[in-house]
């Protein structure tokens, strides 16, 4: 039985009161020692700031959602409305205590279903560290391609460990 069959999570809106836990989840997941989504071996420092999250939780057209168990925050994920009815879905973080559990697999599936009835999105974007070929793996099997789009690895994102570090930019698109 799988976390998800196993409980009652409450998919929420995050709060601006969360921003440091968002924060600290979000570093955890990928710059921790543990789960299959961290970097720690290509990428050193934070992911993100707590200022970082702050203005996320307060940009126009965008919504933070969080799901906590036991009072202590599992998973997050933000969606941002872009023009042409595109949704960017970006700092997507499960705590590596609750990974493979398929709460992943969930929080993806709310997250889309949110910005297809609230936000009218029919395509969404993101963009993923090129080499964690086993995360580009886990958005392939939810219906994510890959653009062609290459860029450098933003200095945002932390300092790289190897060299030629790049992003990917990976699309779902919706059909009627």
């Amino acid at each position: 039985m799988s976390l998800i069959d196993a409980c009652n999570l409450l998919f929420e809106k995050a709060n601006a009161n969360q921003a440091q836990a968002i924060c600290d989840l979000v570093n955890l997941a990928y710059r921790g020692e543990q789960g299959w989504t961290n970097e720690s071996s290509i990428i050193q420092g934070n992911r993100t700031t707590p200022q970082e999250i702050e203005l996320a939780l307060v940009e126009p057209n965008a919504h933070f959602f969080v799901i906590n168990q036991l009072q202590q925050l599992i998973a997050c994920v933000y969606i941002k409305k872009h023009i042409n009815a595109v949704a960017y879905l970006g700092f997507f973080s499960v705590h590596p205590s609750f990974q493979g559990q398929g709460l992943g697999k969930y929080i993806l599936e709310r997250a889309e279903a949110f910005a297809v009835g609230q936000m009218q999105a029919h395509k969404f974007v993101m963009f993923v560290v090129s080499q964690r070929t086993e995360l580009i793996a886990f958005y392939r099997r939810r219906g994510y391609c890959p653009t062609g789009k290459i860029d450098l690895c933003p200095v945002s994102l932390g300092i790289p460990k190897i060299s030629g570090l790049t992003i990917t930019y990976l699309e779902k698109k919706l059909t009627h």
